[in-house]
């Protein structure tokens, strides 16, 4: 597997030097400051590999952005109503740009409204790290009692509703507002941001939008995208729901091994691809994560390799970002599934048998705690996780086990 690191740009705290010291081997990123819907120039997408091409020291770094997360899809397209049909175009045009960059996959999402959703972005761990946190009765208590969703009681479960409203009875205004602001954070390094207004709004534009109408619209537009990205070389790869079950009465279409067979099978190209992200999907103990790897290998594109801690074995429940062997996600098997994959792919001779994984997430350890970086995106915790992973890799390949022959 090819090792990539995600970088947000040039004011991300963690640096193409510390990149470097981390020894990856290339680089997943975005113009996150571009406006959604809007035309990727040729001009923009230069600037960007050049910064990743630069050490602090003007060194070259001999890095290149090689995977692109994300190239967003617009809300209008997911909706398919105000400029939709004019942002599928410039969305083909930036596909164009990326092709002529030399940049060949491309990760995106078909989430509404909201990319991620978390409750505590910085949940204290007994060894003083600290980690991303997904709390259903924290959740409850901000849709029922913060957003006053209409209807929001209906969507928890009678015990999550009455915890709900004690939890929310002893917050006081200031920890109300940090609940509003984690739910909201949406993606680090985005053009736009929401407010409590701007998600209701956009609730109410879903309210009439089934699971099944987005699925169709998903359709619609990787029947667009899909044949382009297959004439231009492309490899498009949808990211899972995360996490992978309702929530705010939002439609969800990419959460389970099933959804993915849908879209896969409804536009059945090559370049129609997925991103088996192991933490999204390992939110749910349905999902088996070596199994998919294994029968969805072939349409593998890119890997979120990170782990997450459960609480309940509940499909809809409250769960943690652990270490990246510590959680509910068997790591070793995962990744010897995805290494056997490689080598059948070599073996059919396909010019992309290495697949791009990143590590996901990670921790915040050691001078993570003061530097205060993206969530979720800590320099030192995501080297810890990089080197597990990058230990696992190397002894399933060794000629004396030969998991990934």
């Amino acid at each position: 597997m090819r090792q990539t690191w995600r970088w947000f740009g040039p004011k991300d705290l963690v640096s193409v030097d510390d990149m470097m010291q981390a020894g990856v081997e290339g680089v997943v990123s975005a113009l996150h400051h571009v406006p959604t819907g809007a035309v990727w120039t040729p001009e923009e997408v230069a600037l960007r590999q050049a910064q990743i091409g630069r050490m602090t020291d003007g060194a070259a770094s001999g890095l290149r952005w090689e995977v692109v997360e994300s190239l967003p899809v617009s809300e209008d397209i997911k909706k398919q109503k105000g400029e939709w049909r004019t942002h599928l175009a410039n969305y083909k045009a930036s596909m164009r740009v990326l092709r002529d960059a030399g940049i060949e996959v491309i990760c995106y999402n078909f989430m509404p409204v909201l990319d991620w959703t978390r409750t505590d972005l910085a949940w204290r761990r007994p060894n003083g790290a600290t980690c991303m946190r997904f709390d259903l009765v924290d959740f409850a208590a901000f849709d029922i009692h913060i957003l006053a969703r209409p209807g929001a009681a209906e969507s928890f479960p009678p015990e999550v509703v009455e915890a709900a409203a004690v939890r929310f009875a002893q917050m006081d205004e200031a920890t109300r507002a940090g609940l509003a602001r984690n739910v909201v954070f949406g993606l680090p390094g985005a053009a736009e941001s929401f407010t409590l207004d701007d998600v209701r709004l956009h609730l109410a534009e879903y309210a009439a939008v089934s699971d099944e109408r987005l699925r169709t619209h998903l359709v619609d537009f990787l029947s667009e995208v899909a044949p382009l990205a297959q004439e231009l070389g492309l490899r498009l790869c949808c990211h899972p729901d995360d996490p992978p079950f309702p929530l705010l009465g939002l439609p969800r279409v990419m959460s389970t091994e099933a959804d993915y067979g849908t879209v896969m099978e409804a536009v059945d190209l090559p370049a129609n691809g997925i991103t088996l992200c192991a933490g999204s999907l390992g939110t749910r103990p349905d999902n088996d994560l070596p199994g998919m790897m294994e029968r969805l290998g072939p349409r593998v594109h890119f890997l979120h390799l990170r782990n997450v801690h459960r609480d309940t074995d509940a499909v809809v429940g409250s769960f943690y970002e652990a270490e990246h062997l510590g959680g509910h996600t068997d790591m070793v098997a995962l990744v010897g599934a995805a290494l056997r994959e490689e080598a059948r792919r070599r073996a059919e001779g396909r010019a992309d048998w290495s697949i791009p994984m990143r590590p996901d997430h990670g921790q915040d350890i050691l001078d993570d705690l003061k530097r205060k970086g993206q969530p979720g995106y800590p320099a030192i915790g995501r080297l810890k996780g990089l080197a597990e992973l990058r230990g696992i890799m190397t002894a399933l390949s060794h000629p004396a086990l030969g998991a990934g022959a």
